[in-house]
């Protein structure tokens, strides 16, 4: 087992993905290439990021794809905000996913210090 799928942040954020493809998939055709496509990118760079990051050679490479995911999982909160301004999803369902996103980028948040501190 890869030494990412032990970390709870990687976990969540791919638990999240599966979420925002779900959610994104009743939003209206027409969007197919454009919010449902960004938020599925980003939502799915957050676990990819983890996963790439934890693979490379160092610390320092790690904290950086720890950086990109932190950028996309805010991209993620922002676009689901719109989507909710748009009427393309409900904000019950919408403001769930925002708590997720709120303990991920904690978690993020947590591991880039720890990780830091032991540089």
């Amino acid at each position: 087992m890869r030494p990412h799928y032990k970390l709870e942040v990687w976990q969540r954020s791919f638990s999240l993905v599966k979420e925002l493809y779900n959610l994104t998939s009743c939003f209206p055709t027409d969007e197919k290439f454009g919010l449902i496509a960004q938020i599925r990118r980003a939502g799915v760079s957050v676990p990819t990021n983890i996963s790439e990051g934890s693979a490379r050679n160092s610390s320092k490479e790690f904290i950086q794809f720890l950086y990109i995911a932190l950028g996309s999982i805010t991209e993620v909160e922002t676009l689901l905000l719109l989507s909710v301004e748009l009427n393309f999803s409900n904000k019950n369902d919408v403001d769930k996913l925002l708590l997720e996103i709120e303990i991920i980028t904690k978690l993020l948040l947590g591991l880039i210090k720890s990780i830091k501190n032991k540089l």
